[in-house]
């Protein structure tokens, strides 16, 4: 019998016209189109820097702001892709790099990605950091070219592990007589120069470009010109469009998140054999990536932080909202049930805190007069994903 479902599974995809898709992958945040509207003045600006790339100078260094969504890595891709093509044309030593630091998350893979862009092997393990990138070098000064090394999500690796990555690439040059490297750093962190060294902010630094978030209209023309091309004719209407291009103008003009609502939802479309995609597609695919994201966080959580999370859920289940120290004792009675020793009241509040910043409590601090100052926790109607996603996190460790 589950044979016969799996066949019947098998035929329905392979063989029956596929009526919503032609082309997914155009849906994808991490396609990059011919075309990028509304980012006109920052594909001029970039271009405008790194040009001269082109001719044998370097360009400065660019760092490059913007909320989540907001077209920052589409644009430094797109023009750096037309200059490769173009260097290729004209003979031009011109070579970049790509790497999104939270997903190589270490300096040996950063440097080994770098290095590896311009035709060098580098093992995924076993060298140390410096004959890494005393290789990159001898390989820059044998190419004798100008290589632009791009550090998306730059912030990320910088938390994690310091800005001596930076110092050394931004100082590089001082050790090259044949080539030249240019870098650019993108990060959704408006403060994130605050912080770095002196010597480094001043070099990175050279070139600033914000890009501002998308408004609903602006992400009507990017849905349109993606949905052309992704799905067969008639499938998709002006309503769904202008809905997906809504929900995401509410967070912050995000266009990753209106292409994630567009493609969840004619997936959902077609796992229901509809012939087209419709509004409730797209709640149901809100709801979808919701819990997606629900889980995704929960999941990277320190173990006190689930717990916390978890007594706020049980006192939110019985009542519309947690007070800290309501949170705080059953946060206690649990860890010592569990033969752990609790954090202080002061770090959980701290964890509370924390936890309304990722979005997963609301915590308003409210004044009770002569009892002191709370918190007053909520949960919107995301609970029941929390608590499923706590629930299957909290199973890795035995509870």
């Amino acid at each position: 019998m589950s044979n016969d479902i799996l066949d019947e599974i098998i035929a329905e995809r392979l063989y029956k016209r596929r009526r919503i898709f032609i082309d997914k992958e155009i849906l994808h945040p991490d396609y990059i189109p011919d075309r990028l509207p509304h980012r006109e003045e920052q594909i001029k600006r970039v271009g405008t820097i790194l040009v001269s790339a082109l001719e044998g100078v370097r360009p400065n260094n660019i760092l490059i702001y913007g909320l989540t969504g907001t077209g920052k890595t589409a644009v430094t891709l797109y023009v750096l892709h037309r200059l490769a093509a173009k260097a290729a044309e004209i003979g031009a030593r011109f070579k970049y790099a790509y790497v999104n630091t939270r997903k190589t998350d270490t300096t040996y893979r950063i440097l080994a990605e770098v290095a590896r862009s311009l035709g060098l092997r580098i093992p995924y393990t076993g060298l140390a950091i410096a004959e890494v990138y005393r290789r990159y070098i001898e390989a820059l000064e044998n190419w004798r070219g100008i290589h632009v090394v791009v550090l998306d999500e730059v912030d990320y690796y910088v938390r994690k592990h310091g800005d001596d990555l930076l110092y050394k690439l931004v100082r590089i040059n001082e050790e090259l007589k044949y080539s030249r490297v240019s870098l650019i750093g993108i990060t959704n962190d408006i403060n994130f120069v605050e912080n770095l060294d002196p010597r480094v902010r001043s070099s990175l630094g050279e070139e600033e470009i914000v890009f501002p978030p998308y408004n609903a209209e602006q992400l009507e023309d990017i849905l349109w010109e993606r949905a052309k091309k992704a799905f067969y004719p008639g499938v998709i209407s002006l309503d769904v469009i202008k809905y997906c291009a809504a929900l995401a103008a509410r967070e912050h003009g995000d266009a990753r998140r209106a292409l994630d609502l567009l493609r969840v939802a004619g997936e959902i479309a077609e796992r229901e054999g509809a012939d087209k995609v419709e509004v409730k597609h797209v709640k149901q695919a809100a709801l979808e990536i919701e819990y997606g994201r629900i889980q995704q966080i929960i999941s990277t959580l320190p173990l006190h932080a689930k717990l916390v999370l978890k007594s706020i859920v049980s006192i939110v289940r019985e009542k519309r909202y947690a007070t800290t120290g309501e949170t705080y004792n059953v946060y206690r009675r649990l860890v010592q049930s569990i033969g752990l020793e609790p954090l202080t009241q002061r770090r959980v509040s701290e964890i509370i805190s924390e936890l309304d910043m990722l979005g997963l409590v609301n915590a308003v601090v409210v004044n009770r007069g002569r009892y002191g100052k709370t918190k007053m926790i909520r949960i919107g109607d995301t609970i029941d994903a929390i608590e499923d996603a706590l629930e299957k996190s909290l199973r890795e460790h035995y509870l």
